[in-house]
């Protein structure tokens, strides 16, 4: 049985008992290109590649942003940054792999990554731990995403084979990894008040936020667009996708809202119970036939 997370001086709520797993698994080598690979559904597709298409650049920001605000970390945390940092470099390669399959079925992805990398230009000099509140704000994404694509399997319906488990798989790690960053920001900003520390998160999410959803929108719009898919009718299309039906971004809304509460820790919330529900599928399906 888990153990309940604890809140130790610094105010983290990591579980004592909790091991980041690097699963160096790998996806999609010799798969055939498919252009609306989820379920047939240009819309969820263009989601999921918007989404891909924007791991490689920002994982690598990730991982740098949590690097430079390491030193001095406990022993615990100094192994769990460097967990997060592997799990994150297999992500980075995998996703590449999702992305290049993505431009074999005659998608042009490239402009989500010049996007990325503007935007990525904007944090060169700031701060380390101003870059590191929006790294943490966004991992506070990913893991939400990951928790609802293993928490409702609607979302992958369709994607056979590697092109559903490189999600899932993905889906697991950042769970798993979701409070690194969060921990790290309570130790880089130790001396600072807690009204302060609260100040700061809570402004760039909501920065973060305001871009991430106008930019994803705007990409699955350009990615429609490449198929001749346009017009307020495919606009409405991709809100009632988010927003409707599956309702990525509307079953994330409480989570969300979450983060700005006073004594949010992304481990107040245990779902190690959907890792062990993958570990378990994967094992299932690794064993040989009678």
């Amino acid at each position: 049985m888990n153990a309940p997370a604890k809140f130790d001086l610094e105010g983290t709520a990591t579980p004592d008992d909790l091991d980041i797993v690097v699963r160096d698994r790998r996806f999609l080598r010799g798969a055939a290109p498919r252009r609306w690979w989820l379920n047939g559904d240009p819309v969820a597709t263009a989601w999921f590649n918007a989404l891909s298409a924007t791991f490689p650049r920002g994982e690598a920001f990730f991982v740098d942003s949590v690097k430079a605000c390491r030193d001095g970390a406990s022993p615990r945390l100094a192994a769990e940054i460097r967990a997060f940092v592997r799990q994150e470099i297999n992500h980075t390669r995998e996703h590449i792999v999702l992305n290049r399959l993505a431009e074999a079925s005659g998608y042009d992805v490239a402009f989500i990554d010049r996007r990325v990398e503007e935007l990525l230009a904007l944090t060169k000099g700031r701060p380390a731990e101003v870059n590191l509140a929006a790294t943490m704000a966004l991992e506070h994404f990913t893991a939400m995403f990951g928790k609802e694509l293993l928490d409702n399997p609607v979302h992958l319906h369709g994607a056979e084979g590697d092109l559903g488990e490189i999600w899932r798989w993905h889906s697991v790690e950042e769970i798993e990894h979701k409070g690194v960053a969060y921990d790290t920001w309570l130790h880089a900003t130790r001396d600072w008040s807690r009204w302060r520390r609260w100040k700061v998160k809570s402004l760039l999410m909501l920065i973060v936020s305001r871009r991430f959803v106008f930019h994803r929108v705007r990409d699955m719009q350009d990615l429609l667009a490449q198929d001749g898919l346009t017009g307020w009718k495919w606009k409405a299309k991709i809100w009632a996708y988010l927003l409707g039906r599956p309702g990525f971004l509307r079953r994330i809304a409480l989570p969300w809202l979450a983060y700005f509460l006073p004594g949010f820790h992304p481990w107040n919330e245990d779902d190690r119970h959907l890792i062990a529900k993958y570990e378990g599928d994967f094992a299932d399906a690794l064993l040989p036939s009678a």
